[in-house]
């Protein structure tokens, strides 16, 4: 008798809503803790996952500090970041000589956190620090996650999925 398998099948759940949503309000207590003394703060999230982490993010910023919270939006070509440019849905003044958070979900090679930095390097900014919910830790650049959900140990064949917008599926996968 054959093997039957499913389709679409998850190879694993690492995080479950609940402890997404945990870690999520985690990274949001550790951004106000660093940025306490701020009035104002920039969550830039990298379009796709990271977007929506920083609408999330910004959700519980609002719940937890006075902090005024600014989203702005990052739009490159992941594939070819190099050959793309690197689009804000912002001038530039909004960000002068503000703390900047570049968000995105997952931090592997840390390829496309180095490529989004272009534009807020070409402003004079307070300070910037990246956040992500999963720190795969095979860094190609020299990228650092300030702020992580989790450190998780990968191989490189292995893909992590974040799931910020489908409620039944609402979680984070390793494939």
């Amino acid at each position: 008798m054959e093997s039957q398998q499913k389709p679409n099948t998850l190879a694993g759940q690492i995080l479950t809503a609940e402890q997404t949503k945990q870690k999520i309000r985690r990274l949001a207590f550790e951004i106000y803790e660093e940025n306490f003394e701020e009035e104002t703060i920039i969550l830039a999230g990298i379009e796709g996952m990271g977007i929506i982490l920083t609408k999330q993010l910004a959700k519980e910023l609002e719940a937890i500090s006075p902090l005024k919270i600014t989203q702005i939006c990052v739009r490159l070509d992941k594939l070819q970041p190099t050959q793309s440019e690197v689009v804000l849905d912002c001038e530039p003044s909004v960000f002068e000589n503000k703390s900047i958070v570049l968000i995105d979900d997952v931090l592997n090679t840390g390829r496309t956190l180095a490529y989004s930095l272009r534009p807020f390097l070409k402003v004079r900014i307070k300070e910037l620090h990246t956040a992500v919910l999963i720190d795969r830790g095979h860094h190609s650049f020299p990228i650092a996650a300030d702020f992580a959900g989790l450190r998780l140990s990968t191989t490189l064949q292995e893909r992590i999925e974040v799931v910020l917008d489908n409620e039944k599926k609402y979680g984070v996968y390793l494939h």
